[in-house]
């Protein structure tokens, strides 16, 4: 399929494919219809009593990765307002290091996938534009139940602002980054929230030269994470991605997950995300997509899009695709622990 995303196509394979939990996502990002509270509540289970989500049932330790993940699911549900997200939130402000920073519990070592292992330096980058992204997004969300901070960020704006001067650090002199592809167009997400449009701008244009040889999951994720911190639709990088995402629609409505088919659903919302306009359309009574009988989702968390095979700097030689988060490396089956997550 070519020229324009057939919105209609994919909002029919969600509907046809997708459980009570995606069909709500779907009928809040293209109406703003509330979500039934039950659904709510399913979506927050899990929760530590810290705050974070541990990677994998039944874990003791929460994580990073898998608290964003998490709150990018509680995004599309209209629910970063409740109080388990904001939980959830504080719990990720309090985990900041001192560098602006952000790493995963040592504990965690071992089991969890390369872009959240503890200590390795491409992943603490990659964590911490994927936390400074959920703080910066959520923070103005989050000041009717917390502090007031007008400033840019709003109520983690501090944390926000040291998230931000981390990620520029890192950025090299061509606008590229040693970390993991993610990692660049969240930092580049952070980065314009917070103003600082010429170094985001810098990510972008790295980002647009690789949109060609990216996967539909990933440019679904970037255009997604760029609409969500108000990036200008008519934005180089945002008519790019719209390009690939019409040509690699598949003629069912949806498109191909890094991860298997049993995650399209999760795909074709984040491209629906990415190129919905930017009013949602007026509720209409009875529209079809609209679930009607709630079901609770997985305990585990659904893997999002793993962070592409290879890396924007060194190590020169590609890095086999992570596994998704909420399952053990492929080659090596790890007892069943205690944490990583659009």
């Amino acid at each position: 399929m070519t020229g324009v995303v057939d919105l209609d196509a994919a909002i029919g394979f969600v509907v046809a494919h997708g459980d009570a939990v995606d069909r709500a996502r779907l009928s809040r990002l293209r109406t703003g219809a509330p979500v039934p509270p039950d659904l709510l509540d399913a979506a927050e289970s899990g929760q530590a009593p810290g705050g974070g989500w541990a990677a994998v049932l039944d874990g003791e330790v929460a994580s990073v990765d898998a608290t964003c993940y998490r709150l990018a699911e509680l995004d599309d549900l209209g629910a970063l307002g409740r109080p388990a997200a904001r939980h959830a939130l504080d719990w990720l402000a309090a985990r900041q290091l001192a560098d602006g920073g952000w790493d995963e519990d040592p504990s965690l070592a071992g089991f969890a996938p390369e872009w959240a292992t503890p200590g390795d330096p491409e992943a603490r980058l990659f964590l911490t534009a994927n936390a400074g992204f959920w703080l910066t997004v959520a923070g103005l969300d989050a000041r009717a139940a917390g502090p007031l901070d007008h400033r840019v960020g709003g109520a983690y704006a501090g944390v926000v602002q040291a998230a931000a001067q981390a990620l520029a650090g890192q950025l090299a002199p061509d606008g590229s980054w040693p970390s993991f592809l993610p990692a660049g167009w969240l930092a580049a997400a952070v980065l314009h929230r917070q103003q600082l449009y010429y170094e985001s701008a810098r990510i972008q244009a790295v980002l647009a030269e690789r949109i060609p040889q990216m996967s539909p999951a990933d440019v679904a994720w970037l255009a997604a994470t760029l609409r969500r911190v108000d990036v200008g639709e008519e934005q180089w990088l945002l008519v790019s991605a719209r390009r690939r995402l019409a040509e690699t629609q598949r003629s069912d409505g949806g498109w191909d997950s890094d991860d298997g088919h049993q995650f399209d659903v999760h795909t074709t919302l984040r491209a629906i995300r990415a190129c919905r306009p930017t009013t949602p359309e007026a509720p209409v009574s009875g529209a079809p997509f609209v679930g009607s009988q709630p079901a609770a989702p997985p305990l585990v968390p659904a893997p999002r899009p793993a962070p592409v095979s290879d890396l924007v700097l060194p190590p020169a030689v590609p890095l086999p695709r992570p596994a998704p988060p909420s399952a053990p490396p492929p080659e090596a089956a790890p007892p069943e622990p205690a944490a990583p997550t659009a």
